[in-house]
């Protein structure tokens, strides 16, 4: 059964998308039956260049990606969650609405925050970098979370996710 994780951001225009396009890209190259998706609460309507070439830099495909609300992860057509991460600071305060999860669990929720490097400062190149920065730092925490078992007879319970994907976090 798919683990399926969203990730929000108040625009869904940078961090929430690098995490989206990174964390498909490594489960598919692990092989691993994760999918992640990204929405925002309040959604620009365009994403980040610096977001997307970032993640073309990385040989990510981002042509499928779009800014999206989160309401559209809400309705009986979405798809049922395992996890919510928020990676930007005003996401994390947010009351976010009911999503449905797994087994009929409300959806584990955790903050991985990072700075916003749209704010970064050398100009174009400074934002490159930061950008850069960000989707490498992003990696490190997708690829966290993928080496824990998710599924199958190891599965970890409840309790003990929710442990690790808040030291993940730290981390």
């Amino acid at each position: 059964m798919t683990f399926h994780v969203l990730i929000l951001c108040t625009h869904n225009s940078a961090r929430s998308v690098l995490s989206e396009g990174m964390l498909n890209h490594l489960a598919r190259q692990r092989g691993v039956d994760v999918k992640a998706h990204s929405a925002g609460s309040s959604p620009s309507g365009r994403l980040n260049p610096f977001a997307l070439e970032a993640l073309r830099s990385a040989g990510i495909d981002p042509s499928a990606y779009r800014s999206k609300s989160w309401d559209e992860f809400t309705g009986p057509e979405a798809p049922l969650l395992s996890l919510v991460i928020t990676v930007c600071d005003s996401a994390a305060a947010e009351a976010c609405p009911v999503f449905m999860g797994r087994a009929g669990e409300a959806p584990l929720r955790v903050h991985w925050g990072y700075p916003d490097p749209s704010n970064a400062e050398g100009g174009d190149e400074g934002k490159r970098r930061a950008f850069e920065l960000t989707r490498q730092a992003i990696g490190y925490r997708m690829l966290q979370l993928l080496a824990l078992p998710l599924d199958g007879p190891d599965r970890l319970g409840r309790a003990e996710l929710a442990e690790a994907l808040t030291a993940i976090g730290r981390s």
